[in-house]
Parts: structure tokens; sequence; C-alpha cells
């Protein structure tokens, strides 16, 4: 544990749910936990006792890449913490493949289609049997929806020429590591196969009844395009997503589709939005352990980045530098293929909130590199 990690408090200890089951956080809060094939080895998943319509069942808070030792381990906790009930809805909170990735094998699992010439539904006063129709549907942000619905057909922000183009222009020369990201063409879809068809947008302020209890949407920038997290009032529970993380800070990173984004600055904003929450609110994000200590943890991730920031601003003023030339400032760690595309994005990101805030100047060389140096 970490000097940060030690300012935050863990009501659960080291606790963690066992695979293919659920441990209870909240009043009908399950927590899952469900290994993911990274350095960053698992994703937080929640499960809400919910009823929709007159209908009993749980919803499900983000899904996991779509892998079949994940399904896998859905079914057994289908099969152990549902108490025999279904899964009603699928939220996710943003569009990266760990969290959307088996949203389509979700609702599709539990929906039940109408038999043609059934007749009409019964009303949901009457009650509900095993085999009535039900369409289970994904709630999400609608900017992350087509963002998911784009990636899962084609090889935005995450490789393919585009990409490996973009990291170049910022400096990323070696050619191994271009070829390889040239050759990701198929990387998002991979783990994003296929989005639902339709789904039930979720904005910011908007409050959804689960189970009986009122949670609101927190949208949030920088790290997805619409990121949504859900706090309930009366449990005092947030489920963070991404956006608040107890142990690392959330990737932020400047993308080849929007190469002129400015989403550190976003994302400390969308941060602050969450200091009126109550001090004592328990927070279940989506990597690391459930804690309280939410202000304590915005604070360090402000520091955090005021600190990044500083470190990429001093090796400017001495001479113009790279995205790639911030690395070994910004991350003090070998990187693998992987994470060095996400350090280049939020190299890129730091350099960008000091670019538009004036500190910093740029220029494209004669080799179509771009390089910052001290305004």
């Amino acid at each position: 544990m970490n000097p940060q990690e030690r300012q935050l408090d863990y009501p659960f200890g080291d606790t963690l749910p066992a695979a293919g089951a659920t441990l209870e956080v909240a009043p009908d809060v399950r927590w899952v936990r469900m290994a993911l094939p990274f350095a960053l080895d698992h994703i937080n998943l929640w499960l809400l006792r919910d009823a929709i319509d007159g209908r009993e069942g749980w919803s499900v808070v983000d899904c996991c890449v779509a892998r079949d030792e994940a399904k896998v381990q859905w079914e057994q906790v289908f099969a152990s913490s549902l108490q025999g009930l279904p899964v009603l809805r699928v939220i996710v909170t943003h569009m990266h493949p760990d969290h959307i990735g088996l949203a389509h094998w979700l609702c599709e699992r539990w929906s039940t289609p109408r038999e043609v010439g059934s007749g009409p539904a019964p009303a949901a006063a009457s009650g509900w049997r095993e085999g009535d129709p039900w369409t289970c549907r994904l709630w999400i942000s609608a900017t992350d929806y087509n963002a998911a619905r784009i990636g899962s057909q084609s090889t935005t922000g995450f490789g393919g020429d585009s990409a490996a183009d973009f990291f170049a222009s910022h400096g990323l020369s070696d050619p191994e590591a271009i070829a390889k990201i040239r050759a990701r063409s198929s990387y998002y879809p991979s783990m994003v196969p296929a989005v639902p068809a339709s789904f039930r947008r979720l904005q910011d302020g908007e409050t959804v009844a689960i189970g009986g209890r009122a949670w609101e949407c927190i949208s949030g920038f920088g790290h997805a395009p619409e990121h949504i997290a859900l706090f309930c009032p009366e449990l005092k529970v947030l489920v963070s997503g991404d956006m608040v993380l107890p142990r690392i800070s959330t990737n932020i990173s400047v993308h080849d589709v929007e190469p002129e984004s400015n989403p550190l600055r976003a994302f400390l904003a969308s941060i602050d939005k969450f200091r009126r929450l109550p001090p004592d609110t328990l927070v279940l994000p989506s990597h690391g352990k459930p804690f309280t200590g939410l202000h304590r943890r915005i604070e360090q991730l402000h520091a955090h980045h005021r600190e990044r920031l500083a470190d990429v601003l001093l090796a400017c003023a001495q001479e113009p530098r790279t995205a790639a030339e911030m690395l070994p400032v910004l991350f003090r760690r070998t990187l693998d293929l992987h994470q060095t595309t996400f350090a280049m994005g939020e190299a890129v990101a730091h350099l960008h909130a000091l670019w538009f805030d004036g500190q910093l100047r740029r220029r494209q060389g004669d080799d179509g590199v771009w390089r910052f140096v001290a305004a």
C-alpha cells in the first residue's frame, strides 16, 4: 500500500469477492470482481437489487471485456447470487472495453422475446411469470454509446493506421512499436465485438430509480467521452467507475480522433463535482477496493497532476520536447506496448493542458513531429 492509499479507509480491508461470487458492500449492493488480461488485472462490477415495471430482479453495472472466462464467471454469479431473479437492465459507466465488452451478451442473455401469436403481454400489475417477454436494456450516456458503436466497427483511438500515425507525430519512433500499433486493427472490436442495437440514455443530473432508491447520474469528462457515475444519497454510496480510483490515477489521454483536445482540464473539473458529496461516502471504484475518503482522494489527484505538469513544464523549459520524450518524465517504470499507448496519450494530454493554458508553445517540425517548448 502506497502512502496515499494509507490516507484512505477501506471498510472491507483486504476482503475480496471470490471468483464467480459476490460480496455485499451496502444494502442491496453486491460487488463482483473479474480478471482482466492486462497489467491492470481486474475490474469491479456491481449488482444492484432492482424492480422495473413491477418485475423484481437486478441491475448490472459494467460488464468486463468480451472473453469466455468472464462469461463463465457471470454464469456462476447468476447461479449463486441472483436469488432466482433475472437481470433487468445493464448500466454501463462508459465505453471502454472492460466496462462495455459483454453488454451485448448480457442484454441478449436476459431478454425474453415475445412468441409470435402469444397475444398481448400481461400488465405489470398482474405480476410476472418466467418466460414473459422482457427486454434487458443497455443504459449508458448517448456519447459513449455512439463511441462504442463506432469503436466496435473500426480501430478508432485504439490501433490501426490512424493511431500509429498520431503517436508517430508525437515522437514515438520505435519501428517495432509503431508496426505493432498499426497492426492492432481489431483491438477494440476484439474486446467489444458488438454493442446492443438500442439503449436508454443516461444524462448528468438525471435521477434513476433502482430498487426503490434514487441514484443520481454525475457526468465526467477527460477519461471517456461522457462517463456516468451513480450516487445514492440514501445509502451514501458512489459508483465512481473510473473517475475516482483509490490506488492509481485514471488514464487521461488525447486520441487521434480528437487530436487537439484538452482532456486533463476536463477531468480535473469533473472530479470537483464530487466535492459536494458527503465526506463519509462509500466509493465503489472500477479498480482497487471500496474506500471512504473521497474528498482526500480528490485532493490527491489534483496534487498528482500539479506535480506532473510542473515536471513537464520544467523539461520543456530546457529544450523543445515531444510527447515520447515525456514518457520517462511521467512514468518511472518499464512500459509494455499496451501501457505505452496509454502513456503516450497521457503525455500528450499533459502537454496540451499547458499549451491550452499558454504556458507552452508547440511547433510541428519538417519531420512532422510536434514539439513543445516553454512560452
